[in-house]
């Protein structure tokens, strides 16, 4: 018997020489292998957490807000700035003031069209508040906004088309820097869109595809062309905006109008946009209309006065959610 255990002892032994990475120790082993699997799940779950696709958006909840790696409830903020998506471990990045304010992502878990949710805020905020509302993009001048935006720490809503294909990936980006995306038109054609309300509404159905092959989801925020008010429709069809303004709440969707506009469907200068954009700062709720296209370079560069003049007047700026004060003109057709 001693002789056995003399053999078993000096085999145990050469074995840890040739490989010491090897526990002979049962208890020993199986915490080494519960850690380094614990390990594991913790790199894949933190690499997992950079990007949420359209099937996860709706079993995530909060999580499809923070598309861009910031998970809903902040602890895994650290685990993402030190994980890359391909689990390797990389240096920890500063995080500053100014880098936290641009970084918070809003709750977008419940921005999806859904019929059953009707609860939508009709009351003035107590406080002042601005949301920024961008029309007609993505453009050649989206980036601009979006660098203007970023600077601010702003975030705000862009009601999109798919008049330019070659920029339909910024409709993501918008999405992912945190901005709110909501649906315009397709086409932006009037004699197509109001032609009847079959016409409008395979038209939405033609832009939320586009979106939601970009965010995951089709978004429930509209804004009709033209607005609510446009009495272009009438030339189409009679009684249209009355009965699509029902329409789209019914099927869970809610439209957008403004209380203030930039004027950019007119003015050509940057201080006439400036001008325009505050003239009405009385107002404690401002929904304020600007155009995201080609040719409004100007409303681009009017953007950081713009925001500069509201911050100094105390306003809040958000991005539209189904919390925000809803915005509708008096229909005219």
């Amino acid at each position: 018997m001693l002789l056995v255990i003399a053999v078993l002892s000096i085999s145990a032994a050469v074995l840890m020489l040739l490989h010491p990475e090897v526990r002979i120790f049962g208890s020993s082993g199986k915490a080494s292998e519960n850690a380094g699997a614990a390990s594991e799940s913790a790199l894949t779950a933190a690499s997992g957490m950079q990007d949420v696709s359209g099937a996860d958006f709706a079993a995530a909840g909060s999580a499809a807000g923070t598309s861009s790696g910031v998970s809903a409830a902040g602890s895994a903020a650290g685990a993402a700035s030190s994980v890359s998506t391909a689990g390797n471990v990389i240096a920890p990045q500063a995080v500053t003031e100014s880098s936290l304010a641009q970084s918070v992502i809003p709750d977008r878990s419940d921005f999806a069209v859904d019929s059953e949710k009707t609860g939508w805020n009709y009351d003035n905020p107590s406080v002042k508040t601005i949301y920024l509302t961008f029309d007609d993009g993505p453009s050649k001048e989206t980036q601009s906004i979006l660098d203007t935006l970023d600077k601010y720490g702003v975030k705000a809503t862009f009601f999109v088309t798919a008049e330019d294909p070659s920029c339909q990936d910024m409709i993501k980006t918008e999405f992912d820097k945190g901005h709110t995306v909501g649906l315009h038109t397709y086409s932006h054609e009037y004699s197509q869109i109001y032609a009847s309300t079959d016409a409008y509404f395979e038209d939405l159905r033609k832009i939320a595809s586009v979106v939601k092959g970009e965010i995951g989801f089709v978004p429930c925020f509209i804004r009709f062309p033209g607005g609510s008010s446009n009495e272009s429709s009438e030339e189409y069809c009679t009684g249209i905006m009355t009965a699509l303004a029902q329409d789209v709440q019914d099927v869970g969707y809610q439209y957008w109008d403004w209380n203030v506009s930039c004027g950019d469907g007119t003015t050509e200068t940057t201080e006439d946009t400036v001008a325009n954009a505050t003239a009405d700062s009385g107002l404690t709720n401002i929904v304020l209309l600007m155009h995201d296209a080609e040719d409004k370079e100007s409303t681009a560069d009017a953007l950081p006065a713009i925001i500069e003049y509201y911050k100094n007047k105390g306003y809040t700026f958000r991005a539209l959610d189904r919390t925000s004060t809803v915005c509708h003109h008096k229909i005219a057709n």
